[in-house]
């Protein structure tokens, strides 16, 4: 990817708690249709991103990436913000909840879907979705690690799972996350060993 990774490419929609997650677009053409349909939204550092819950802008150059920035702080001063995650992955967790929630409702099923932190690890690195007679655990990055026999938090993986792990367990299910113009597209399916992967959910 282009430019500084350190640039702030995700937020939020509507208010510091807000789950609804967007990608500001790279191009600077491509931002102005953005703005245009984003007149009356305003964007936020969420709290779900790890942010530092306050307001953003958007920030268009023409000789590199557009990027979202906090405002200037009462002093003119740039505001200091403490989130880690900046890249356009950083809220992979808000696109999975809502891609596994909308898929739930469509089969008319509930979970609770909950933003887990195990150990302090940070937000968004796993996921867990516990519904009646079981769960998942869905891992976005290698901060966790899977627990393979712990009831209710079967493994989805975010990552590449090494060769002998998967002929010891036959399958693995696994999540990928494809960034589709302002968006994440989220498939889920389940790698068996010496077979083609199966997708369950896009």
């Amino acid at each position: 990817m282009r430019g500084d990774r350190r640039q702030i490419q995700t937020a939020v929609l509507g208010g510091a708690e807000s789950e609804e997650p967007l990608m500001l677009p790279l191009e600077a053409i491509e931002l102005d249709a953005f703005r245009r349909r984003h007149e009356h939204d305003t964007f936020w550092c969420g709290l779900l991103l790890g942010g530092c819950g306050l307001r953003l802008t958007t920030k268009l150059y023409t000789d590199r990436v557009c990027h979202f920035a906090h405002h200037p702080g009462p002093d003119g001063h740039a505001h200091l913000c403490g989130r880690r995650a900046r890249g356009v992955n950083s809220a992979d967790h808000l696109y999975g909840k809502s891609a596994t929630a909308a898929w739930l409702r469509d089969r008319e099923r509930h979970a609770d879907i909950e933003f887990a932190q195990p150990d302090g690890a940070p937000i968004g690195s796993v996921v867990d979705i516990r519904f009646p007679g079981g769960g998942l655990r869905v891992h976005l990055g290698r901060t966790v690690e899977p627990s393979w026999d712990q009831d209710g938090h079967e493994p989805v993986l975010g990552v590449l799972v090494d060769r002998d792990t998967l002929v010891d367990r036959w399958y693995v299910h696994r999540i990928r996350l494809d960034s589709e113009g302002t968006a994440r597209r989220v498939r889920i399916g389940t790698e068996a060993f010496a077979r083609d992967t199966v997708q369950r959910v896009q």
